[in-house]
């Protein structure tokens, strides 16, 4: 059934509500998120896996692989499960106590998703510009710091916006654009006045995933430096294939991400059938395709990996 033709409300609750108009093919829709769910789930646990068995995988580059995995993983857990179920069950009520929690935890792994991938332009950028030092700049204990000052960043930043979310009355509508929940849809819906809300999560954005992909441009900015100063063309090519799967990972995260951030504040006229595509892009992608790329991508890795399946 259509979210706009719903007329039973209550407040204690929102409705979720599908891709627009598509209602017909929802049981063909939910087949392909399940298979991404499960390949996904089965992915990331994989690379976590290999990783801590294997003592030669214990470098910097892997336990920063590692962080991603566990980000994607969180990521599908706190999403996936809500959109089949909206699609397979047509189950669209969700209480607001849920909403702001799943709220919580999406914008959580997102900008440690985002730190992470970071980390990993340092990583890539320490190997290539000062490789003898490499193992002497990322140790372990600093790799440990590195990884908690993300998570304290993202939980610092995050956190106030379900309690900022929870002062508002909802009594225009309890129908959200999408079959989860986000901060920019839910506050949307308040009949108060949201202009902290939207100028926080503005600073949000700007703080988390604008300021590191920023850093993230300039790290590249500097290993292409780098790397053009290579006299071995074979070397150069090299040491450009080692950031690929970075490359892979970034891409698919940041553009829908910053679309989304745009089209929320300044396109209102803009396909809602667009905007939920978009967010399902970055929702659901980069967990899909970060194990994919990087298992392929590393060769030690990937010889783990069959290795693995082989015995």
């Amino acid at each position: 059934m259509s979210a706009v033709n719903d007329t039973n409300y209550n407040p204690a609750v929102f409705l979720l509500t599908g891709i627009p108009g598509q209602e017909d093919v929802h049981l063909w829709i939910s087949i392909v998120f399940c298979l991404m769910y499960v390949f996904s789930i089965v992915g990331n646990s994989v690379i976590l896996f290999i990783i801590k068995i294997d003592p030669s995988l214990h470098e910097p580059m892997y336990i920063f692989l590692s962080m991603l995995a566990i980000t994607d993983f969180g990521l599908s857990i706190a999403t996936v499960p809500t959109i089949l179920s909206v699609y397979l069950f047509n189950s669209r009520e969700i209480s607001l106590n849920a909403c702001f929690a799943q709220l919580f935890f999406i914008h959580l792994l997102i900008c440690s998703e985002s730190s992470v991938l970071l980390l990993m332009a340092f990583d890539r950028f320490i190997a290539i510009r000062n490789p003898l030092r490499y193992a002497s700049i990322l140790t372990l204990p600093r790799i440990s710091k590195m990884g908690l000052v993300c998570v304290l960043r993202a939980v610092a930043v995050i956190l106030p916006i379900p309690f900022l979310l929870q002062r508002f009355q909802y009594c225009q509508s309890n129908i959200l654009s999408h079959c989860y929940c986000v901060n920019q849809e839910v506050m949307k819906l308040a009949c108060s006045d949201i202009r902290v809300n939207s100028i926080y999560g503005l600073f949000i954005t700007v703080l988390t995933v604008g300021l590191d992909s920023l850093l993230i441009f300039l790290s590249y900015v500097m290993i292409l430096k780098t790397v053009l100063s290579i006299a071995s063309y074979a070397e150069c090519l090299r040491a450009l294939n080692t950031c690929v799967s970075h490359l892979c990972a970034v891409l698919p995260f940041y553009m829908p991400i910053t679309g989304l951030s745009v089209i929320h504040r300044f396109g209102e006229g803009s396909s809602p059938l667009f905007q939920t595509v978009l967010s399902y892009i970055y929702l659901l992608v980069p967990p899909l395709m970060n194990p994919v790329v990087h298992s392929m991508k590393s060769k030690h890795l990937h010889a783990r990996i069959i290795r693995a399946f082989i015995k």
